[in-house]
């Protein structure tokens, strides 16, 4: 069915609403590999708005994708099948900040950065720590399950969500979790919103817990010559009880591209390890600091480092922010593509599963880096290639698969952080595929016309290269 666009102006606004094609094309795609037009974009006000837009949607069966800042790297914005995108940065409200609960609630369109500027007079801040915290929401930090650099000590954005509001496919806004940190009332349905990636419902609130700001913090850095020094470092680190706030890996090829971009002169090895400790005791922080210090030497770490200096800090870490914008640049002709991505792994396996990426890449004649917040035993990939080939895409698309054949086998999962969609999608069902079905369910039950984020998660299509038109130019 055609879409009425002034119907849907009547409900937000005419300024509102844009189906011209190049609003549309600007929203076809996200921070992934896919595009795909959708029929026009709506961008809601509030929660009344958002219902009356399902209702109209539900009623005629039209595809709404809902769409923070399109930061997703899956896929998870693009409308497979046309359809409404719902831009939800307009609700960006910061409804409440109560200290005396460790709680705030917040419209979806919130952007994370803010949320923490608007916190720091209160002395808390919001955990979850994405890299793309300058422009994603906690809408999309939601819809993935986001965490980041943080989440070793303060866990993902699952952890840190107690309730939230939610339109359903058919308009009806439901209340789901509580305003405590407990709660043992029944099925708990805000967890299962969390990482649902737009399927089972719109949000429209959440009511999210909040940390008080550590009084104390200091860095470190050590550097390994071989990848299986540092993966037993990160191990040791966690096995012997000490809670660090930051715990990231850095591989070769990371390295040698951020030289490459930001000439910051990091020395040669196998891997750096950047590693921190925060909390309210000075003393705390140092006896902290000391033991892993001991652990990077025992682990024949060198150039050790500890700081507790500001400025110092920003050095040590320089390197590490500036990594993802700086990949493409590892060697000429070959372009960063967000594929398998954030695949979390035992411990025990890091160092194993960082060698078997390498492997996999020199196989199918891609360049793969390993990096990420070992802490959390989460690994990120990223496959550099020369994206004008179409078997370079084959190229990838073996890689991908060896990648998560070898993680499963290890104990590992597909996602830890960036959330299916699309490109982890063939992966993922083989991975859940005794649960598939249940999945299934519960999307029936909540959304009969599947008209939420259609083909995302377990009605991806199998062949993720082929699930849309790809956002590069492929030429031979």
């Amino acid at each position: 069915m055609k879409i009425d666009v002034n119907k849907l102006k009547e409900i937000v606004g005419e300024d509102n609403v844009t189906d011209e094609v190049a609003d549309r094309y600007i929203y076809a795609s996200d921070s992934s590999v896919h595009q795909s037009m959708p029929e026009c974009v709506v961008r809601p006000g509030s929660a009344v708005e958002v219902q009356k837009i399902m209702r109209y949607a539900n009623k005629n069966k039209i595809p709404v994708i809902p769409r923070g800042a399109g930061s997703g790297m899956s896929g998870h914005a693009v409308p497979i099948d046309g359809g409404i995108v719902l831009d939800m940065k307009r609700m960006d409200r910061i409804l409440e900040i109560r200290p005396e609960d460790v709680l705030c609630k917040v419209e979806p369109g919130v952007i994370n950065d803010e949320l923490n500027r608007q916190l720091k007079p209160s002395g808390f801040f919001f955990p979850p720590t994405p890299s793309s915290g300058k422009i994603c929401t906690i809408g999309g930090m939601i819809g993935t399950n986001a965490s980041g650099i943080r989440s070793v000590k303060y866990g993902a954005t699952r952890d840190a969500v107690i309730g939230m509001k939610v339109v359903l496919a058919n308009g009806d806004l439901v209340t789901m979790g509580s305003n405590t940190r407990v709660d043992s009332s029944g099925y708990q349905l805000s967890r299962l919103m969390v990482g649902s990636e737009g399927t089972l419902g719109i949000v429209v609130e959440a009511t999210l817990l909040i940390s008080p700001l550590p009084r104390y913090r200091a860095m470190g850095v050590a550097n390994f010559a071989t990848l299986e020094d540092a993966g037993r470092m990160i191990s040791s680190v966690i096995a012997e009880g000490v809670t660090p706030s930051m715990l990231e890996l850095m591989d070769n090829v990371a390295i040698t591209a951020v030289n490459n971009a930001q000439n910051l002169g990091l020395p040669d090895v196998a891997a750096i390890v950047v590693f921190e400790c925060n909390g309210m005791v000075k003393e705390a922080i140092d006896f902290d600091m000391k033991r892993i210090k001991k652990i990077c030497e025992k682990n024949n770490g060198t150039g050790i480092r500890v700081s507790d200096d500001p400025k110092e800090m920003t050095r040590i870490y320089e390197g590490r922010k500036k990594l993802f914008p700086s990949l493409s640049r590892y060697k000429e002709g070959l372009v960063t593509t967000a594929l398998a991505d954030d695949m979390a792994v035992p411990m025990s396996k890091i160092a194993e599963c960082v060698h078997e990426i390498h492997d996999i890449a020199k196989r199918n004649n891609v360049v793969m880096s390993a990096y990420g917040h070992c802490g959390s035993g989460l690994i990120h990939t990223k496959i550099l290639m020369d994206t004008s080939k179409k078997q370079q895409w084959e190229d990838a698309k073996h890689a991908v698969d060896e990648v998560y054949k070898y993680v499963y086998k290890i104990g590992g999962t597909t996602s830890g952080e960036h959330g299916v969609a699309l490109s982890k999608a063939p992966s993922w069902k083989e991975e859940k595929k005794d649960s598939l079905e249940m999945m299934k369910a519960i999307k029936k039950a909540l959304d009969p016309n599947n008209i939420l984020n259609p083909h995302k998660l377990m009605d991806a299509p199998d062949d993720w290269v082929t699930a849309t038109d790809l956002r590069y130019q492929v030429t031979s």
